[in-house]
């Protein structure tokens, strides 16, 4: 930012240096001519034909200059087939005249070397004097040298003003860049102080620019620690639950008891039910974060009745609704919470299940209703809960709805059940946020 700024600064700076310098410095040629131009004019106003047809001035021209041999001011008359007529300051030399056939109606300045050491400004003028046909040439030369010191000395005025003021405006980028980073610094000085564990949050007060990106800073810590800590709990929950089936087989082979295959298998199956429960809720877990999560309910819904009616071939499923409806969720995740919930309609109703989705202030709703017994209302919480089953005359593990209730909150939505309206059976409310 730094290099950028001080690049943009030497090349604005140099290009209106450069534009000035022309401008003020053709301001002086100007002024230089313009004098000539004074002094030339002056010349030809004084001018007349004398007897013998020669130029002679009837008055003498004030600059005292023209007297003084080598003074740097110089004046010269000239016409074809008269001589020369100069000024005593030209002393020995003369001004190169144009040509005869050249001719300048209008004041024409140029400048000219023809001096050795001398550079020299001249101004000439063609006129045609009362009284002569002759066309003569005025000349008027001045040094250069006043108007070349004057030019350099503003020269070296711009570079050094500019060469100050380029200076101060790279400082002034340089401090200006410093303190609007600073900011920045101070939350890296954070995140070193929260790497070190002593804090593990950024507290420090932050100005307006990057309050933001502190708070979204300590919103990314909080989530993860959150992951941590669900992490924790999940490895916790699945020892525990482990604990128990392995003690279990550990005395009956300890006992060498005769029913140790039988056991070894019921607990075995109770373990694979506590392993798929928390490897579920682990994926959702490790997918939740992704920004791009989406999917399809409708699609999800589709495929979910057409796997269930394999299954259950004499269940009628019925869909209606929002089909362009869209939630922020992983489309496995979705398919595994709408599968175990059509599922559970197809197994416990009557026969019927109706599914339906809508749209409800920035969530979308998945009702679910059957034509069964339906669930009675002091129920409808503990059947959430792992290995819950009201129903044990139906294979099952009892961990489909407690799957569909962890998932659902994961990703910020919620599940709940109802006394269904219209088929009198059990109705399940899936929430999820829209996409």
């Amino acid at each position: 930012m730094i290099g950028i700024a001080a690049l943009w600064i030497s090349v604005l700076l140099l290009g209106g240096g450069v534009a000035l310098d022309r401008v003020l410095s053709d301001a002086i040629t100007r002024n230089f001519d313009e004098g000539l131009n004074y002094v030339l004019t002056a010349m030809i106003a004084s001018a007349e034909i004398g007897p013998d047809g020669e130029v002679l001035f009837n008055r003498p021209l004030a600059d005292q200059r023209f007297l003084e041999p080598n003074s740097g001011l110089y004046y010269q008359i000239s016409a074809k087939g008269h001589e020369d007529w100069r000024s005593r300051s030209l002393w020995d030399r003369a001004l190169k005249a144009p040509p005869p056939e050249h001719q300048d109606d209008n004041f024409h300045v140029y400048d000219s070397k023809q001096f050795p050491g001398e550079d020299l400004r001249v101004m000439e003028r063609t006129i045609i004097l009362p009284g002569s046909d002759t066309r003569w040439m005025f000349m008027v030369a001045a040094a250069r040298q006043g108007l070349d010191a004057q030019i350099k000395t503003l020269r070296s005025t711009l570079f050094k003003s500019f060469a100050l003021l380029a200076l101060g405006l790279i400082v002034l980028a340089t401090l200006q860049t410093l303190y609007g980073l600073r900011p920045l610094r101070k939350v890296r000085h954070e995140i070193v102080r929260m790497r070190g564990g002593e804090k593990n949050r950024v507290t420090e007060p932050m100005p307006a620019e990057v309050l933001p990106m502190v708070e979204e800073l300590n919103a990314l810590l909080a989530h993860n620690e959150r992951q941590a800590e669900e992490a924790r709990t999940h490895a916790g929950n699945l020892a525990h639950a482990l604990k128990t089936p392995l003690t279990v087989i550990m005395n009956a082979a300890t006992a060498k008891a005769p029913d140790l295959g039988d056991a070894v298998i019921r607990e075995a199956t109770t373990m694979r039910r506590q392993v798929d429960h928390h490897l579920a809720r682990a994926r959702a877990v490790g997918r939740r974060g992704a920004a791009q999560s989406r999917a399809e309910v409708w699609t999800s819904l589709e495929a979910v009745e057409r796997a269930v009616q394999r299954l259950y071939p004499d269940v009628r499923i019925d869909m209606d609704g929002d089909k362009s409806a869209s939630v922020r969720v992983e489309r496995q995740d979705l398919d595994e919470m709408i599968g175990n919930l059509i599922e559970n309609a197809a197994k416990y109703g009557g026969g019927s299940v109706f599914a339906t989705v809508r749209r409800a202030s920035g969530m979308i709703e998945i009702l679910v209703e059957d034509d069964g017994m339906g669930i009675p209302e002091a129920e409808r919480t503990r059947i959430f809960d792992r290995g819950v089953r009201l129903d044990s005359g139906k294979p099952g593990t009892g961990l489909g709805l407690a799957i569909v209730r962890d998932v659902a909150e994961i990703y910020g939505g919620s599940v709940d059940m109802a006394e269904s309206e219209d088929l009198g059976g059990l109705l399940v409310r899936l929430r999820l946020p829209a996409a």
